[in-house]
């Protein structure tokens, strides 16, 4: 089979298309021909091996595993001989490792769910890891129901689901991102939008109930100033920092100073769980949530792909077509 494989840390163009053998499938997992990937920010970091404390997991000098790829949409071809949840045939969507590529195994009990109808392949690899953390993010880290909520990077992959999924569970959403995107987050649900280039939005006199932060673009302090007195603050960035230790210290300080104040201050770490995409599935079905795509690739320019959204301008989900 087709996967893409890197064995250095580096540039978009470490990242090779290369024949490999096709996964063998254990008793207890399934094997997916994967029709279509998405690519995230966990991609791009894992090339470049950054911020370098990482590689302290993932490899000192060259990488230990040599996939990429995390979000995936396609149809099992086989199963193991203790599967019961899925067949072949099914479409199914989810996250693994090495998605990147024309098959992979994955766990049966792992984070994989049926394919929302509806949907094709392209848009339904575009939801797992963005979705999920959008979902955990506004439901499980504060109650947003009625209240107030804004999304500082509104337009990226997690972003747009956050600022539908905030409308879903009822909350008035000010949505933070550039202009040329504006017109993208009001057709999504937003309420209010506000410009960063001509606008600080920790200089506004609102008030907000939860601030979902993809971006750390402002400090921490200074988001503070427009937090409800008993309101959330939720850290989901992997950029900026420095090339040693990245946003840990930002992470610490946020960690620090959530034991002297009366506002949550919380780092977000998505869990990957079916339970959820059939959550997010339900959603899908019904349209009330929707993906939004920017541009698709074809597998061979994954590394162009994953440049593109290490840019930082990606509007929605850059998606692979396999």
């Amino acid at each position: 089979m087709k996967a893409i494989r890197y064995r250095a840390y580096g540039p978009p163009d470490v990242l090779e298309l290369q024949e490999v053998g096709k996964p063998e499938v254990g008793d207890d997992e399934v094997l997916i021909r994967v029709h279509a990937a998405s690519v995230n920010p966990g991609d791009w970091h894992l090339m470049r091996g950054s911020p370098y404390i990482f590689r302290a997991m993932a490899g000192m000098t060259r990488p230990k595993a040599h996939v990429l790829g995390f979000d995936l949409a396609g149809q099992v071809e086989a199963v193991g001989k203790d599967v019961t949840r899925f067949q072949p045939g099914d479409e199914v969507y989810g996250v693994c490792k090495g998605a990147f590529a024309e098959y992979v195994t994955v766990p049966e009990g792992g984070p994989v769910a049926r394919k929302p109808a509806g949907l094709t392949y392209e848009e339904a690899a575009a939801v797992p890891t963005a979705g999920l953390t959008a979902l955990q993010g506004v439901r499980d880290k504060a109650q947003v129901g009625g209240r107030r909520v804004l999304v500082n990077g509104a337009s990226g992959g997690v972003g747009t689901f956050a600022v539908q999924l905030a409308k879903v569970f009822g909350a008035e959403v000010t949505a933070v991102c550039s202009g040329r995107n504006a017109e993208l987050v009001r057709s999504i649900g937003a309420d209010r939008v506000i410009d960063y280039t001509k606008e600080d939005f920790t200089r506004s006199a609102q008030k907000y109930d939860l601030i979902l932060d993809n971006i750390a673009n402002r400090s921490l302090a200074a988001c503070r100033r427009v937090l409800a007195p008993r309101g959330t603050f939720v850290h989901n960035s992997g950029v900026g920092g420095g090339p040693w230790f990245g946003v840990l210290g930002r992470i610490i300080r946020l960690l620090v100073t959530s034991l002297f104040v009366r506002q949550k201050l919380v780092s977000l770490m998505t869990k990957e769980n079916a339970g959820d995409l059939v959550l997010l599935g339900r959603m899908l079905e019904s349209r009330d949530i929707a993906p939004v795509i920017d541009r698709t690739y074809p597998l061979s320019d994954v590394p162009e792909a994953v440049g593109y959204l290490e840019q930082g301008h990606a509007r929605g989900k850059v998606v692979i077509t396999i």
